[in-house]
């Protein structure tokens, strides 16, 4: 059965650590817990019962109430999905590189490889513009197109 924890909004993986801690120290039987980005203020804890769940929370910050009733897998399934990091990205959109040799530079998109989830991209303070090829999850979108 899965259950749906109502949590204080970005606090939830805290309280997925604090809950994992407290499950493995205690021998808590709880399969699994999730904590979808996408999703603000929510957990779903997997476990037999409710009995688990109710133990691991107890006295636990930032975990306001578990909701009533239990959920189907169908209705969260679409949160295990791994999206393509170059997804909404095209060609022509400003973009901030987040990490590697230029953290911190604005760019923009000149092609976008969805299979390698890669993007191509022209440095906009460069003085020769010269294409650089960059992971898709080292990009922060700025301005679309």
């Amino acid at each position: 059965m899965i259950f749906a924890l109502k949590v204080t909004l970005n606090q939830e993986r805290n309280v997925a650590r604090m809950l994992e801690s407290r499950i493995r120290s205690r021998g808590i039987k709880v399969q699994s817990i999730l904590a979808p980005e996408v999703l603000k203020g929510y957990l779903f804890m997997e476990a037999e019962d409710k009995g688990p769940v109710e133990e691991a929370i107890e006295g636990l910050r930032h975990v306001r109430s578990i909701l009533e009733g239990e959920i189907n897998f169908p209705e969260i399934e679409h949160f295990l999905e791994a999206k393509p990091t170059v997804a909404g990205i095209k060609k022509g959109d400003l973009i901030e590189l987040i990490a590697g040799p230029f953290k911190g530079e604005r760019a923009k998109v000149i092609r976008t490889d969805t299979d390698k989830e890669e993007l191509t991209i022209e440095l906009i303070e460069a003085i020769v513009p010269i294409p650089i090829t960059v992971r898709g999850d080292y990009v922060r979108i700025v301005k679309k197109k």
